[in-house]
């Protein structure tokens, strides 16, 4: 079968023998599996959680206990470094010794990295129902997770004789996610805000932004280069380097509190994505998998864009609008519409599937755009909390069906018979 028949075949329509018989020993035969499977599963569990959390909190048909530390703020902690995590140890350690021509890895190196991920998640979410000393067990196990996921990655980067500085870049991201999360740890114990603020912060502009940009930056053009005909891509290593100067002085910024500035960063940052954006999207005509990854990085300049004019209506004026609005641009619209479309993309590549968006995860990406835009204009509705928690349900629904297809996946045998 050639390989262009193969393209044309329907999700689903190969393999069926291969993916009847599902396996847990499966999630060891590649790191994807493992991590992807942990992400899926933290996904679900983590806005179950908070959609239950913020229905509750309104109309009390549970009567949940209030978690030990603000809802809010754990919400935005399990998010950043529980949920997401996993799908880029996942990528990593897949990729890393591709891109660097080294042996892969095997599974006695990343199975500690999702045991601790997907445990540390299981423990801090227990820990916000029952015994709240389990939040300080769970983020033990993560950082046990994080730590063996970092050194691996680093003793790839060591090792390699060239600079992958792609590879590099986000190493720095996870360094940088590694602080936020041991500021996260110690706010535990001395209950001091300034250090969930850090964490937080940290979380949303050094780990998961950078991180996501990088991959982009890499990947889109060359997706792009085997769909489209001519396409030459555009993905400079000073842009990355640009970003990073720019995304650096955001951090600092928020950080100092100084939010009059932000105007700066964030107008150069909406400049710039947009320019990457314009030059990388392809000419002709797109197959649905790769224009989904394109239309989520639409997302991005938008957000700068809105952040930008927060920050500058905030320095002309004293006054504060849009309220979380631009973040949530960012983290709804642009992480939740990228994870789809990337995590598609290499669970189809990666399982011996056809390179089609499918049904399940057309669905998905189209519904998060929705939610995105439900959350955003919940900032400016006087229903906000009502708003609020359909976009949670709204984002559960959204990411159910692909998160349990996604999983049985990584459970099945490759649809082309090869290993891995």
């Amino acid at each position: 079968m050639t390989h262009r028949h193969l393209m044309a075949m329907p999700a689903g329509s190969i393999g069926v023998a291969g993916s009847a018989s599902l396996s847990p020993s499966l999630l060891a035969t590649a790191p994807h599996r493992l991590l992807f499977f942990a992400g899926a599963a933290n996904v679900l569990l983590a806005m179950a959680w908070w959609t239950l959390w913020l229905v509750d909190a309104h109309v009390h048909p549970l009567g949940l206990p209030q978690p030990p530390v603000h809802a809010g703020w754990i919400h935005a902690i399990v998010m950043q470094y529980l949920v997401l995590p996993p799908f880029f140890f996942g990528f990593m350690l897949t990729v890393f010794p591709r891109w660097m021509n080294q042996p892969p890895l095997s599974p006695w190196h990343y199975a500690p990295v999702g045991a601790g991920l997907i445990g540390g998640q299981m423990l801090t979410l227990a820990g916000l129902v029952t015994a709240p000393t389990l939040l300080h067990a769970g983020v033990l196990v993560t950082i046990g997770g994080w730590l063996v996921g970092m050194a691996l990655l680093l003793r790839i980067i060591w090792r390699d004789r060239g600079r992958t500085w792609h590879a590099l870049s986000c190493a720095i991201a996870l360094a940088a996610g590694f602080v936020g999360l041991a500021a996260y740890a110690t706010f535990l114990h001395v209950h001091d805000a300034r250090l969930m603020f850090f964490a937080i912060k940290v979380g949303s502009f050094g780990l998961l932004l950078p991180i996501f940009v990088t991959v982009a930056h890499r990947m889109f053009p060359f997706f792009a280069r085997g769909a489209v005909t001519g396409h030459a891509g555009w993905s400079p290593l000073p842009w990355l380097g640009a970003f990073w100067v720019l995304v650096a002085i955001h951090l600092g910024l928020e950080l100092w509190h100084a939010y009059a500035w932000l105007w700066l960063p964030d107008g150069a940052l909406a400049a710039l994505t947009a320019v990457w954006l314009w030059r990388n999207w392809p000419r002709g005509a797109m197959p649905p998998l790769l224009r989904v990854l394109f239309c989520a990085y639409v997302w991005l300049p938008t957000a700068f864009a809105l952040f930008a004019t927060q920050a500058a209506w905030y320095a002309a004026t004293g006054s504060y609008v849009f309220g979380r609005a631009p973040a949530h641009a960012l983290f709804i619209g642009f992480f939740g519409g990228l994870l789809v479309a990337m995590v598609t993309r290499v669970t189809q590549g990666h399982s011996g599937r056809p390179l089609v968006l499918g049904a399940v995860a057309g669905f998905a990406f189209f519904a998060i755009q929705l939610v995105a835009l439900l959350r955003i204009a919940a900032e400016m509705l006087p229903a906000y909390p009502v708003l609020q928690a359909l976009a949670a349900a709204g984002w559960l629904l959204a990411f159910a069906p692909w998160a349990l297809r996604s999983a049985r996946i990584y459970l099945s045998a490759r649809a082309d018979g090869k290993p891995g």
